[in-house]
Order: C-alpha cells, then sequence, then structure tokens
C-alpha cells in the first residue's frame, strides 16, 4: 500500500481508482486532471513562480500515479509522460468491452491462487473475477 492507496492490479480498478481521485484530491493535485491543466504556464518573468508550482504538482502526480500500479501493470504506462496520459490508459485498459480485456480478466482468473488469503477473501476474490467475466462476456455479446 503506498499512500495509503492500494497499488493498481487487475482486480480493483474501481476501488484503485476511487481512491487514487479522493488521494489527489485531498493532495491538491486532482485540479491538473479536472481542468485539464496539463500545459505549462507560459515562460514569463511574471508566471515563474506558477511554472515552479506547476512542476512540482505535475510531477507529484506522475510519480503518485505511477507508484500505485502494481508491477505486472507498469508496461501500459512506462513511456507515458502525462498524468492524464497515464489515467486515460489505464482507464481505456480497465474499461474496455472487448477481447482484450476479457483476456486479462481470464488470465487473472486462471493464475489466482489462494496463498495467503483466508478461504473467505480467496473466495470474495474469485467470485468478483468471475463477476467481471460474466459482465465483460455479457457486453462483448
Amino acid at each position: 500500500m503506498q499512500f495509503g492507496v492500494e497499488k493498481l492490479v487487475r482486480s480493483n480498478y474501481k476501488y484503485w481508482r476511487l481512491c487514487m481521485e479522493a488521494f489527489l484530491q485531498g493532495q491538491d493535485l486532482w485540479d491538473l486532471m479536472a481542468k485539464n491543466d496539463m500545459k505549462m504556464p507560459p515562460d514569463t518573468p511574471d508566471t515563474m513562480e506558477a511554472r515552479r508550482k506547476w512542476k512540482v504538482k505535475y510531477g507529484k502526480m506522475l510519480f503518485v500515479l505511477r507508484m500505485t500500479v502494481n508491477k505486472e501493470l507498469i508496461d501500459h504506462i512506462r513511456d507515458l509522460d502525462t498524468p492524464k496520459d497515464v489515467w486515460e490508459t489505464l482507464e481505456k485498459l480497465f474499461s474496455k468491452k472487448n477481447v482484450a480485456r476479457l483476456q486479462l480478466l481470464e488470465n487473472e482468473l486462471a493464475s489466482t491462487v489462494q496463498g495467503n488469503l483466508t478461504i473467505a477473501e480467496y473466495f470474495l476474490k474469485i467470485k468478483n473475477l468471475c463477476a467481471d467475466l460474466s459482465e465483460k462476456i455479457s457486453e462483448a455479446r
């Protein structure tokens, strides 16, 4: 768990997104995304401080997004340079109603093991994956 937000894995996108949005709002970073304020202020003597603050916020937001994504998903966002691109890429990846999203869920179900989860936690994880699979199969049809 980083920054009080559970890392994004294949099965918790909706929860991660909700927590991440709240976290970014609490850190006064969400306005960059919400206002589409992804352009740096112009380089003039009057905007030097605004540019510096923008760079700090922009860098923090990109850092937080990257640090809260599990290593198994990092290849999807590794080469992206803006927080908005990272956010939109993850949104597309986990909101897909196509074969790629279906395959992602099937792979996760096939590779799920109980490990150190309790039986109840393991059952809930399998149940949620099956519900997601069922939903995606219905959407695909």
